[in-house]
This record gives C-alpha cells, sequence and structure tokens, in this order.
C-alpha cells in the first residue's frame, strides 16, 4: 500500500512569504507558490485549503515567531542586572533581532499590515492571529507590573508606547534590519520615557 505523500508546509509557508514580501499580497498565487516551492497546485490548496488561508497562515506564523524572540529577550533582560528597564528595551529592540533572525518574516510582519494581507483569513487563522494579540497584551502588563507596579490602562499604555509606538517610528521607517545607530536611539528613546513616571490611574466612573 503506497504511503500518503508528505508536503513540506513550511516550504510552502516560505514561499508564500517570499512572494507577499517582494510583490505584495496579489503576488501569492497557487501557480507562483507551486513554481518557487516545487510543491503541486493540489498540495497547496490540501494544506491550506485556500489563498487566503495560505498567508494568512504565512503571516502568523511570523506573527508567532516574533512573538517567542521577544518573550525570550525580555525573560533574559528581566534576569539581568538591567532588570525591568533593559526588559522593555530589550521588547522594544525585538524588531532588529528579529530582521536578523528572519529577514523575510520581519519584511512580510513588520512592514506589512496584516489587514492587507489576510483578507478573509479562515476561522483558524483569525484565532491565531487573536491568539497573538492576547499574548502581546499579557507581556505588556507584566512589563507594566515589572517597572511601575501597577497594571492598569494608563501603565499599560506606557508600556505599549515604548515596545510598540517607539519602535515603529523609530525603526520601522527605515532599512531593515536597522543600523546600531538608530537602536541606540531606540534604546535611549524607551529609558527617558520610563524615567517618567506614569500619569495617575484614572478612576472609573461612579
Amino acid at each position: 500500500m503506497p504511503r500518503p505523500q508528505v508536503y513540506d508546509r513550511d516550504a510552502m509557508l516560505d514561499a508564500a512569504e517570499v512572494l507577499a514580501v517582494r510583490g505584495g499580497p496579489k503576488a501569492v498565487t497557487v501557480r507562483a507558490v507551486s513554481e518557487l516551492s516545487g510543491i503541486s497546485n493540489g498540495a497547496i490548496y490540501h494544506a491550506f485549503g485556500s489563498m487566503a488561508g495560505l498567508v494568512g497562515r504565512a503571516w502568523a506564523r511570523a506573527g508567532r515567531r516574533f512573538l517567542v524572540l521577544q518573550r525570550d529577550v525580555v525573560e533574559a533582560a528581566l534576569r539581568s542586572p538591567g532588570g525591568a528597564i533593559s526588559a522593555v528595551v530589550a521588547a522594544a529592540d525585538t524588531p532588529a533581532i528579529f530582521s536578523e533572525q528572519y529577514p523575510e518574516s520581519a519584511q512580510l510582519f513588520i512592514a506589512t499590515r496584516r489587514e492587507d494581507l489576510i483578507g478573509e483569513a479562515p476561522a483558524d487563522v483569525q484565532a491565531e492571529l487573536s491568539a497573538l494579540d492576547d499574548e502581546l497584551r499579557d507581556l505588556l502588563i507584566r512589563l507594566a507590573i515589572a517597572v511601575f507596579d501597577r497594571k492598569d490602562r494608563v501603565a499599560v499604555a506606557v508600556i505599549e508606547d515604548c515596545v510598540v509606538g517607539l519602535p515603529s517610528g523609530l525603526l520601522f521607517r527605515r532599512p531593515m534590519p536597522p543600523t546600531p545607530y538608530a537602536r541606540r536611539r531606540l534604546a535611549a528613546a524607551v529609558t527617558a520615557i520610563l524615567s517618567v513616571d506614569p500619569p495617575p490611574r484614572q478612576s472609573r466612573p461612579k
């Protein structure tokens, strides 16, 4: 009895990633993915169901890689002499490390809006993206507690400014991977923001 043929899902995702980065989401076609990966059209549809499923899964894989890396650098920094402040700096610097380790994933995940890629992504992809959002929020809360000993919305927003807002302005608008100078500017900006106490907790209306 012949064995079922096993296809490399990562090879298909790699191909979709490269095509999306080079030519945008519309460049990801079954034919293009098949030619680049050497995998048949039928196998691609069997593995992902649709192009939206394939592209969405590629974006989700990039997001997962990024978040795993970010958690790792944060954990290492929290154990270092620099403690909480260095952990926020490390979280903000993660895009630079990510772009060195996974250059194509970085371009897909960092330089491209996910709304432009996932389109009508299937339910499993949407669930994965929602899970990534939740995990990022948990990381921001943990950092807020480590730095400010509080986890209210105001404190978490300060951490989000450092980890999401500053890298978007100082790193993403320039060629990746960023230069050492850009990374030093980012670290200085994060440290400066964290040197100012966040506003008081906002009381809920009675």
